[in-house]
């Protein structure tokens, strides 16, 4: 039962009660030296995504080039400032989310939305892979109207394409961003810290056209 538990979004009034103190956020990042929390470089955005387990999908986003910095929190769930353990207890609702801070000159909002599909397979609900549990669900949360439609449109797009190689619908939720916590020290850039550390990421293997708006 308590598995099964995991697998559902908790009721808003059953989620754990978190705290009103943030979890200390390193100032530097491992990988790109750029600061992990605001204030970020003049021009740079924000974009926010939930794929599975956020160790490899952090890597996916900091090895893309245009990229000025990358953070791991937690997300589109109730609890305030929440620790992993309760996350992952599935008693808050969050997600496990990458922050991806980016240049728009260097590298735009539908190219990393074509990483977020192309980096896991968004049909699963609530699970990814072998990692089962709310917290591993797909989502976008999108900052702005353009960020919004940007995210419809590539998930129409990536359905058609999906459906064409037997895939179900597409399980990821967008929602407008919510409140982003972010995770302990020891998860930022886990995978730059421990290279051999555990990675559930994995796609389809099908390309993503986003930027092409889909077939009637």
């Amino acid at each position: 039962m308590f598995g099964f538990a995991k697998t559902q979004m908790v009721a808003p009034e059953k989620a754990l009660p978190g705290r009103d103190e943030p979890i200390p956020v390193p100032p530097r990042h491992e990988v790109l030296d750029a600061p992990l929390a605001p204030p970020y470089p003049d021009g740079a955005e924000i974009a926010e995504f939930a794929l599975g387990c956020f160790w490899g999908a952090e890597r996916k986003f900091w090895e893309t080039p245009g990229v000025v910095s990358t953070s791991v929190g937690y997300e589109g769930g109730y609890t305030p400032n929440p620790t992993y353990e309760e996350v992952c207890s599935g008693l808050t609702g969050h997600t496990e989310t990458v922050r991806v801070v980016h240049d728009p000159a260097k590298v735009t909002y539908d190219d990393l939305l074509r990483v977020f599909w192309e980096a896991h397979d968004p049909t699963q609900g609530m699970r990814q892979g072998n990692d089962a549990g709310s917290q591993y669900r797909s989502a976008i949360f999108p900052r702005t109207d353009v960020q919004q439609k940007a995210a419809e449109a590539s998930r129409d797009a990536y359905q058609q394409v999906l459906t064409n190689a037997g895939y179900g619908p597409i399980t990821t939720e967008i929602t407008t961003a919510p409140d982003f916590y972010f995770a302990e020290d020891y998860h930022q850039q886990y995978l730059h810290k421990v290279p051999n550390g555990y990675c559930g990421t994995g796609g389809t293997g099908l390309s993503c056209p986003v930027g092409v708006a889909p077939a009637e």
